[in-house]
């Protein structure tokens, strides 16, 4: 999985020690951290790009985030493609939650599904809040869910 940063600097370390570097940089400043994954995605013709992002909230000073994109021909109805985002945002998040808990970091998950029901998104949300609680994360829907829902589509748009 190719990771950059959001200046477009590639990372060439494995994420997981990408993101121990950035804990024990940004603590050993003395920064309280929380770290927001979520991932979005937008139809492009034939294409879906999805990107998922890992954000880095400083208490107080700002933040940054590693942001890794995807492209597929994969056609999915919009309450598929709302659980392939919550599923990439979780598989990082499972990768990387020993660390987050070694560091005392605390993590949320962000779905981009929207809580009112006259969004079309609204179909995945039991699923997808099932499935991220289920797998013992913190879980944020919008408007809350500012990593997927700002950030992540910041990058796909």
């Amino acid at each position: 999985m190719k990771w950059r940063r959001f200046n477009g600097e590639p990372i060439h370390l494995p994420i997981m020690e990408e993101v121990r570097h950035a804990i024990v940089r940004e603590t050993g400043l003395g920064h309280r951290l929380k770290v927001c994954i979520g991932t979005d995605s937008q139809v492009k013709g034939l294409e879906t790009e999805f990107a998922t992002v890992i954000v880095f909230l400083r208490e107080g000073h700002g933040g940054f985030m590693f942001i890794h994109n995807e492209k597929t021909r994969d056609v999915y109805s919009i309450k598929e493609r709302m659980l392939v985002e919550v599923a990439k945002s979780i598989e990082i998040a499972y990768e990387l939650c020993d660390l987050f808990t070694e560091y005392d970091v605390d993590m949320e998950v962000h779905a981009d599904i929207n809580t009112n029901p006259q969004f079309k998104s609204n179909l995945a949300l039991r699923e997808a809040m099932g499935y991220i609680l289920g797998m013992g994360f913190a879980f944020k829907a919008k408007p809350e869910a500012f990593a997927s829902s700002s950030c992540a589509n910041k990058i796909v748009n």
